[in-house]
Formats: C-alpha cells, structure tokens, sequence
C-alpha cells in the first residue's frame, strides 16, 4: 500500500454523522496519523528504491536514516495495536514494518551466493583456523587404530569386543581368505550395495554429529569416541592383514573412507574447538569464547554434512562396482582433492580480493 493512498484510506466525507464514540476514534486515528505520515512516507519511498535494485541513488543521510525510521515505525505499529486504531493504519504499518525489517536485518544474499561465497574460500578458512585441534584429532585417530590392532594381534577375543554385531557376519578371526575376500567382492550392477555398507555410513555420520555435539564437555568425550570408533578400523585392519588381504581392504574401504574419515576428523576437531576454547578462553569470557567457536564450528559442520552427502554417493556406486586398482585411485584422489581445498586452496577473502 502506497502512502499518497493513505488520504483516500483516511478520508473523512461522510453521509451522516457518526456516534460520538466513533468520531473520537477516527479523529484520534487521523491525528496519529497526521503527526507521522511524512516519516512512513521517507520510509516507504526509500524501501521502494532499495527493492527495485536503487541502493546507490540513495543518499548517505538516507541510509544512515533507514535503520531510524524503521524503529520509528515499529514503534507506531505497537501504539496503534495498543489503542486499536482502524484496521486500514494496522495493515498499512504491519506491511511498511515487514518490508523494512528485511531490509535492515534481512539476510543480504541468496542461498546461491552464499553457497558459492562458502564453498568459495568460507570453509576452508575455517577449517584451517581449526589446524591444531585437527592436529590432536588425527594424533588421537591414529593411536585409536593401532590401539585396535594391538588388541586384536595380542588377544582375538578383544575382536568382538570392539567390533559391532553388524560387521560379525563372515569379518571374524579365523574366517577363509576366500570368505573374506567375497566380502570386498565387485557387483554386478549397483543393486549390490551391501547392509554393511549402508551401515558404515549411517555409524560414521552418527559418530561426526556425537564427536561434535559433545565438544561442550573440554573435549574429553569427543577424543574417546574418535579414540574408540577408529579402534574398529583398526581391529579390521588386523583381520583383512592376518588373511593376507590388507591392500584389497584398503582400496575397497579407502574409495568412500578417505571423505568419511576424514569427515569425522573435521566433526571431532570442530567439538574440540569448542571445548578447548571453554577451557582456555584467554582474556575473554568463557561464553564469549564458546561463542565465536561454536560459530567457526557451525561452518566446519556444514562441510562435514556435505562430505558425509558425497561420501554416500562413493559408497553406493564406485565402491561396489570398481575394481581394486580403480577404488585405490579414487580414494588416493579424494584424499588429495581435500587437502588441496582445505589447506591449499584461499579462495577469496571477506574484502573480494585474492
């Protein structure tokens, strides 16, 4: 609704006269209106510019204005809904209020450029201010899966206590080579992703989102679940060894387990961040701490989210139907192309510049 209608809206021709009760109300409306129409209408013919794509014929008088007026409407909108003014002001201030607003605080950008502005250089920026807790995920990453392999080579009842039922099915100590070797099998068409594949997936990005979500506690938690969840690898590990069949293993697991893992390891740092930052805030408070690295973690988790997506999509196609020299290229190639992105890659900074 445009101001210069706000005349007609308001217009005091008459048939008869009104009850004096309703008289007082419209003369109470009229005057309301009177002493703030000049302010709705700058507002409104400003709002008008910026939503035809005219921000710059915009003085600077009237972009330091806008966020004034906005509240200066706000404001009329909440004591015209407290003294129930005619409906004809309420929707006219409801409507010029919802339209500032989203200029003000509105979100400057749509989802394609802000999908674009974040895989353009946001995330991997916030993955390498992260570099040290990624540093202590992986340490403990590591030492999870020899931790696993020492268990199992010294005692292989530690096996089942490590390994889930799920896996339990033919992967058990003493199984053939030729049993084993038929779990690592090539499809025929990609109907043949397999219960244990679905599974993995489903466990690795349920142990990113927990790595995660429990960094809150200093990030004890979250190093013990890497700690524990890699000790199935490596108990695995053991197995596919003990039967000869380690690089088969390797390739048929890496052409997904490069992005997962490396997934989780991005998931357990972000919760590290976080509970490191409460543990040791510096000259800030603890909330204000938690705070801007919870936000950097928010980032890194929208990557992780994005690579468990992509890792999926390796584990349903190219793992099952991929031979072992193709599955090994392909997890060998997936592990450089994120490396290369995250800590190669500078993409653009905030300014637009190199």
């Amino acid at each position: 609704m445009k101001a210069p209608a706000l005349a007609s809206l308001f217009g005091r021709g008459t048939v008869a006269a009104p009850p004096p009760d309703i008289a007082a109300a419209a003369l109470r409306s009229d005057r309301f209106r009177l002493e703030r129409e000049q302010e709705w209408s700058r507002l409104e013919a400003m709002l008008d510019r910026i939503e035809k794509g005219h921000l710059r014929r915009l003085s600077d008088e009237d972009v330091m204005a806008l966020p004034v007026l906005y509240r200066t409407a706000a404001s009329s909108l909440a004591v015209a809904r407290e003294t129930s003014l005619d409906a004809a002001t309420l929707a006219y201030l409801e409507a010029l209020v919802q339209r500032a607003w989203f200029q003000v605080y509105g979100p400057r950008e749509g989802v394609i450029a802000w999908l674009r502005r974040f895989l353009g250089g946001d995330l991997s920026r916030a993955v390498r201010e992260i570099w040290l807790d990624s540093c202590i995920a992986l340490f403990v990453m590591v030492m999870g899966t020899v931790a696993g392999w020492l268990l199992v080579a010294r005692d292989q009842d530690w096996y089942f206590s490590l390994v889930p039922t799920q896996f339990a099915d033919t992967r058990v100590p003493g199984a053939s080579r030729e049993a084993l070797l038929q779990t690592l099998k090539v499809e025929e068409d990609s109907g043949g992703l397999s219960a244990f594949a679905a599974y993995l997936f489903q466990n690795n990005a349920g142990v990113a989102i927990l790595a995660f979500a429990l960094g809150f506690a200093f990030g004890v938690p979250t190093l013990m679940l890497l700690a524990q969840n890699m000790a199935i690898l490596g108990a695995m590990l053991w197995l596919y060894h003990d039967a000869g069949l380690l690089p088969q293993f390797l390739a048929w697991l890496g052409v997904h387990g490069t992005t997962e893992l490396f997934a989780i390891l991005l998931a357990g740092a972000a919760g590290l961040h976080i509970g490191r930052k409460m543990a040791f805030p510096g000259q800030r408070s603890v909330m204000a701490a938690a705070a801007e690295a919870g936000r950097r973690g928010a980032q890194v988790m929208v990557g992780v989210v994005l690579m468990l997506v992509f890792a999926a999509l390796l584990e349903a196609f190219p793992r099952q139907l991929a031979g072992t020299e193709a599955r090994a290229i392909i997890g060998l190639f997936m592990l450089v192309m994120w490396l290369a992105y995250f800590y190669a890659f500078r993409g653009r900074n905030r300014t637009g510049t190199a």
